[in-house]
């Protein structure tokens, strides 16, 4: 075997030292970039050679466990794709910009997470992945100067690269590489230096390269700036039900619709509805004429489980459910035009009538399964209701599920569970036949496989299937098509429209897509004008969801639409991602690991942060993997001081010294230039967007803003304003010009970021109509006419502060009941709060309500704040009850009716206060509550016997005539000024006292 390389190139030691390891003989030879694009290059034998050299070492030093083969994948896409890159701009910058090493640092600290954890990269055990990794950081673990800026906060980096680098092998392939970790350090491939981790190039930098543009390209910038507004086709005009328009592009979007048994994690916010609302929002801003729905999955063994779980009916768990998926949803901003849910009449009528409709095309066949049954329940059991003990070797866990186990994670057959039982009744259940409808799918395979084959084809070259999407039916479509149940033995979801099949309903599977359409019912009562071909218009469908989605909608939807054989709509395009993962695990809704849609709320960074963050890292071709110090490094870099910056310093620039009048531009060659460099990223934002690549849509938008800064360094219109009258003129037109590309920005980050262009749109003083764009010759326009007044700058973005995220990472580690556990164990171990501390967290507390109902009017998501509020005060209450009650015995007699009296005559005063303040009763009962708790202490107080009294306070007749004359008063005066029950009534309760007290004396006496 030989290695072709170029000389100090560090891909190459990964490839000598997996020799080395795998004791390979390697023959070392120098080679140029005129053969192969990429060094170095691994040549097997005349038959095989490797280009890539992660692809290289796996082959050298293959993962000899297959459990851990996937993860070490990952592994090496990710040094690939952004650890390389990120390290080689790192070692080739002259000078490093604070955006790249920010996100250097960010990548080094995940490293050092992972092996905290353990031994190697993946576990215990070396693999390709250590190699790929510890070669790339081989110059930053050796060079001091490099090791002090980036590897100070990483010991677990540095333990784990002393350990390989002592191991002989490794000793071996460094000396024969003899490369040097001074550098200078030669590029792996003939384009030069590879994009790093960060979404757009860093400004400014010494190696950005002038980019040349054709006269062709100067002409079209020319002749858009001038006539682009005009060009710009007619606003669509706003339908109060939105159908089909002729002679306009008629785009129907959903996403996948979202199960209802738990909360949405942000996998699956990104790999659906997010997705699709970004993708919706674009197709607004084109002026197509497009409709976005989505609902809940609400049928099926899920629901029935979780509702036995909460002790609730399957209709109750739904409730429950959609109201929290509506409001996590209305938090990121996702604009359904409507979002419905499953369990509804016109799903029903819909999948009987598509059911009947494929039995009477001979679809539909009855054959008979064997399930499980409890005699005791008289019910057959689906596999999530079937408990037992795990048959897998080595586990034994007593309550796995008929479908799996949680505790070795492995799937399970129901009917192998070692003393199954009801998980209704802990009954044994037995194996009885049941008679099953099924869909005849072989039956339906050749009409699917050439609609497949014709809709993935085109669709491939135009981009309409993405990548997961087309591997995804692919390996369905592989092997022959069977015949698959479409009911079972269930009573929460659509009945059988069968008198044979009373007690069954449809597999979720058959009816959830069908609930596309019944939401496209309740939305738009002629569901059959979007789901149905009609030669007045054309309607292209687009439908967004991860990859374990696709094969029901390419292959078990679409052949249920063959088989009905009404000319309902075939899926266009299918936009599917990979899997997101969290920090060094995966996201799970079952085990509840990762941030959910609940928790992202509380952590008080904006909902256009996470959007922006999760579409950055949308798993497009690849996994991708959440970390909280990459979010934090995303939007200090990239939304602060690339976009928010630019977006800032030019709005200023034109409020400070043109009083916000726009001034007039005397454009230049130069201008025209930067305009046709910022239409590339315009075209490339339009033709990413339509063909669902969201990610690198982004990126151009960010590169507008890049080039935008540059243009601000390079003319300088801070000097050019104080200079001649000719120099006045060229700033004048930088500041215009820096405007109008923050107009273009606020309309390309509608999708992306909707409060943010909201906000940069009123700073700009611009509506929605004004600010679109022309999918058929996307480019820099006008959007601002000559003279016009902007209003006032303001920021878009805050700076995240790195301790701020770790605490967020230290609180969402582990699973959901893992934090809850700590939290319970701390609250219990921990003191209880002073009444001085839980004063301050109610003050805290209520200033959060005040902000979050400033905010917004949606009671789901302003109730979980006002809930914790009123728990403080409950609290605080307490706590000042209980300060009460315990210097009851103090020799200083601080809770003698006089300290009392004086407390409760403040507390008045203070519910007086907020009660004309406001006529929020969640914000001033907590304080009557106090008032009531004091006043009951005093009353308590004043009852007590002869004996407990000091000699200075015995109750005689005449005090307490007296005093019961002073009530008698306080409360005809309180009844005078109010007719509020709970303010005079504790009062007349201490009048009662006082009287029955006077009473008791004076029948001893």
């Amino acid at each position: 075997m030989k290695i072709y390389t170029n000389d100090n190139n560090t891909a190459t030691l990964k490839l000598l030292i997996a020799a080395n390891l795998a004791g390979k003989k390697i023959e070392l030879k120098k080679a140029t970039f005129e053969g192969p694009k990429a060094l170095p290059l691994l040549e097997v034998d005349d038959q095989l050679s490797f280009f890539s050299s992660n692809a290289a070492v796996q082959y050298l030093f293959p993962v000899l466990d297959l459990s851990q083969n996937g993860q070490c994948q990952q592994m090496q896409e990710w040094e690939a794709t952004r650890l390389q890159p990120t390290t080689a701009a790192v070692l080739m910058s002259k000078s490093v910009a604070s955006d790249l090493k920010q996100a250097m640092n960010s990548l080094l600290l995940m490293v050092d997470g992972l092996l905290k954890k353990h031994k190697y990269i993946i576990g215990d055990k070396l693999s390709a992945a250590d190699i790929s990794i510890w070669s790339t950081l081989y110059p930053l673990c050796h060079n001091k100067d490099y090791q002090k800026q980036y590897l100070a906060e990483c010991p677990n980096i540095m333990r784990w690269a002393d350990e390989l680098g002592s191991a002989k092998a490794i000793q071996e392939a460094v000396q024969q590489w003899g490369g040097s970790v001074q550098g200078p350090f030669a590029p792996t491939s003939a384009l030069g230096i590879p994009q790093f981790t960060n979404m757009v190039s860093p400004v400014g930098t010494p190696e950005s390269q002038e980019i040349s543009v054709t006269t062709e390209e100067i002409e079209a910038a020319k002749e858009n700036w001038i006539n682009g507004v005009k060009n710009l086709q007619e606003p669509l005009k706003k339908q109060d039900v939105i159908l089909p328009v002729k002679g306009r592009r008629n785009v129907l979007i959903t996403s996948a619709l979202p199960y209802v048994n738990n909360v949405p994690h942000l996998g699956n916010i990104i790999g659906c509805v997010l997705s699709a609302d970004i993708f919706a929002r674009y197709c607004r801003l084109c002026d197509y004429n497009s409709l976005f729905i989505c609902g809940t999955d609400e049928y099926g063994t899920a629901t029935e489980t979780k509702a036995l779980e909460e002790g609730v009916t399957p209709r109750e768990i739904c409730d429950k459910y959609h109201t929290i998926h509506e409001a996590v949803y209305r938090w990121f901003d996702i604009g359904f035009d409507y979002f419905g849910r499953t369990s509804t009449p016109e799903q029903t009528e819909i999948a009987q009538k598509m059911f009947l409709k494929l039995m009477d095309n001979g679809f539909i066949s009855k054959q008979s399964v064997d399930q499980q049954f409890c005699e005791r329940c008289q019910r057959f059991l689906a596999d999530r209701f079937v408990e037992g003990t795990c048959p897998h070797a080595g586990c034994g866990y007593e309550d796995a599920r008929g479908d799996q186990c949680d505790a070795c994670g492995r799937l399970v057959n129901a009917a192998d569970l070692v003393r199954p039982r009801c998980k209704l009744c802990a009954a044994p259940p037995a194996l009885r036949a049941s008679e099953q409808m099924f869909l005849e799918l072989g039956q339906l395979e050749p009409a699917l496989r050439a609609w497949a084959a014709g809709a993935a084809g085109a669709a491939g070259a135009a981009g309409g299937w993405s990548g997961p999407a087309r591997a995804a039916s692919r390996a369905w479509l592989r092997e022959a098509l069977r015949a698959r149940a479409v009911t079972r033995d269930l009573r929460w979801g659509v009945p059988v429209p069968l008198p044979a099949c009373r007690d069954k309903v449809f597999y979720v599977w058959f009816d959830a897509p069908i609930g596309y359409l019944s939401i496209t019912q309740c939305a738009t009562g002629q569901y059959e004008k979007w789901w149905k071909k009609n030669k007045d218009y054309d309607v292209k469908l687009y439908q967004f969801m991860a990859k374990d989605n696709v094969p029901f909608h390419v292959v078990m939807f679409p052949a249920t639409v063959i088989g009905v054989n009404e000319g309902h709509l075939l899926v266009d395009h299918v936009f599917a991602t990979e899997y997101l993962n969290y920090e060094d695990g995966k996201f799970s809704k079952s085990r509840g690991v990762g941030v959910f849609g609940t928790d992202a709320q509380e952590t008080g960074i904006p909902s256009d942060v996470w959007r922006f963050y999760l579409t950055s890292i949308r798993p497009e071709t690849s996994d991708s993997s959440f970390s909280w110090a990459e979010l934090g490094t995303r939007n200090n870099s990239e939304l602060l001081n690339n976009l928010g910056n630019f977006c800032h310093r030019s709005l200023s620039f034109c409020a400070n010294t043109f009083k916000g009048v726009l001034p007039d531009a005397q454009l230049a060659a130069a201008d025209y230039e930067l305009f046709a460099l910022v239409n590339r990223e315009v075209a490339g934002f339009v033709q990413h967007m339509e063909k669902g690549r969201l990610r690198e849509a982004l990126r151009c938008v960010l590169s507008v803003s890049r080039l935008g800064n540059q243009h601000m360094q390079s003319s300088q219109p801070w000097v050019l304003l104080r200079g001649d009258e000719q120099d006045k003129a060229r700033g004048a037109t930088a500041v215009c010009v820096c405007c109008q590309l923050v107009a273009l920005l606020a309309a390309l980050l509608a999708p992306f970021v909707p409060r943010a262009a909201a906000r940069l749109r009123d700073q700009l003083r611009l509506t929605p109509d004004q600010l679109r764009i022309n999918p058929e010759k996307p480019s820099l326009i006008q959007y601002l006419p000559p003279g016009h007044v902007i209003g006032k700058p303001e920021p878009l973005f805050a700076k995240l502060e790195p301790e701020m995220l770790e605490k967020l990472k230290a609180k969402y580690a582990g699973t959901q009941s893992e934090r809850a556990k700590k939290q319970n164990g701390a609250s219990k171990g921990a003191a209880p709060a002073s009444a001085a501390e839980l004063e301050a967290a109610v003050a805290a507390q209520a200033d959060k309500v005040r902000q979050i109902k400033s905010s917004t009017k949606d009671k789901a998501v302003v109730q979980p704040a006002v809930d914790k509020l009123l728990a403080l005060k409950k609290q605080l209450a307490a706590a000042q009850a209980q300060g009460a009650r315990g210097a009851q015995g103090a020799p200083t007699g601080a809770n003698d009716v006089a300290s009392l009296e004086k407390a409760i005559a403040e507390q008045g005063e203070k519910v007086r206060q907020l009660k004309a303040s406001t006529k929020d009763k969640s914000v001033w009962q907590p304080e009557v509550n106090i008032l009531l708790a004091l006043k009951k202490q005093l009353a308590d107080a004043q009852a007590q016997p002869e004996a407990a009294q000091s000699a200075a306070s015995v109750a005689s007749v005449a005090s307490l005539e007296k005093s019961i004359a002073e009530q008698g008063e306080k409360v005809r005066q309180l009844k005078a000024s109010t007719k509020d029950k709970s303010v005079w009534q504790p009062e007349v309760n201490v009048l009662l006292d006082l009287k029955k007290q006077l009473a008791a004396l004076q029948v001893k006496q």
